[in-house]
């Protein structure tokens, strides 16, 4: 069965001048794949892996470009446009994807970065964008464990930090106290659930909780020291971005490991950065 807004593997069945025709079954008959987007030595028969969406006539097209996301996706996408319905915004195809007024939660302008959610619009079938993401959010109960690592997104800016949708399915929080590196609306990262609290709300947190995110951080370090020839320019008066770069941690937790460190001999601490203790 062809799924409208994500990707296919279908048959070519027809070889036309402007493109192949590819089986789209008894619900879609033959979908053309334009010229721009046939592979070089395409040949009946072949089976392509392609996206199938609505193109600007309403009618059913196949590409092999990748748009930024698909059906059931979120992503961080411009506004290009507005007409009198709603706003386009530019989703990496020829035809910009719709987001109806009754979609924004606020009026869009042209030239915003914003994050919009992907869905098949059951009334019309047509594939548009929502800015309003509670109704597509924890409608299923949340089945993570504390400590369990997660794929986010970041969504949103908020007082208390960072709302991120995981999984796709539900909201969570990074507290700002807990933030550290570069966040933004768009941003895709791993986190750990640190708590579900008792109404159902996430807490998140970009490192692994207590000892194992000292241990694993210890290793990190003390391999990169015998990568590095034993020394690295990072001491815990580095800036907490230095330290991000290197090693994706905060500088508390890195300060807290290079102690542990020091103390069962392994590191030497010095003005400008560790050392690997060979005595």
């Amino acid at each position: 069965m062809i799924r409208i807004g994500q990707y296919n593997t279908l048959e070519v069945v027809k070889m036309v001048d402007f493109g192949v025709f590819l089986d789209g079954g008894e619900d879609f008959g033959n979908i053309l794949l334009p010229n721009a987007s046939v592979p070089a030595g395409t040949q009946l028969g072949d089976k392509l892996e392609v996206f199938v969406y609505f193109d600007s006539s309403d009618e059913i097209i196949a590409t092999t470009k990748q748009p930024l996301a698909t059906v059931g996706e979120f992503a961080r996408l411009k506004v290009v446009g507005i007409c009198g319905v709603g706003a386009f915004v530019d989703w990496g195809l020829e035809k910009d994807l719709l987001v109806p007024f009754s979609e924004q939660r606020r009026r869009l302008e042209v030239g915003q970065e914003i994050m919009v959610r992907i869905y098949t619009d059951k009334a019309s079938g047509r594939i548009v964008g929502s800015t309003k993401f509670n109704r597509f959010l924890d409608k299923t109960p949340a089945n993570y464990k504390v400590g369990q690592e997660v794929k986010v997104m970041i969504a949103e800016v908020s007082d208390l930090g960072f709302k991120a949708v995981i999984e796709g399915e539900h909201w969570g929080l990074i507290f700002k106290t807990e933030a550290f590196g570069k966040l933004f609306p768009g941003k895709k990262l791993k986190a750990f659930i640190k708590e579900i609290r008792p109404d159902g709300k996430i807490n998140l947190s970009l490192q692994k909780a207590g000892r194992a995110r000292v241990d694993d951080l210890a290793d990190k370090i003390l391999t990169a020291l015998a990568r590095k020839g034993g020394f690295i320019p990072l001491s815990d008066k580095s800036s907490p971005d230095e330290i991000f770069k290197e090693f994706r941690t905060s500088k508390a937790t890195y300060k807290k490991t290079i102690g542990s460190l020091y103390k069962q001999g392994l590191i030497i601490i010095e003005r400008d950065g560790i050392r690997l203790n060979d005595n």
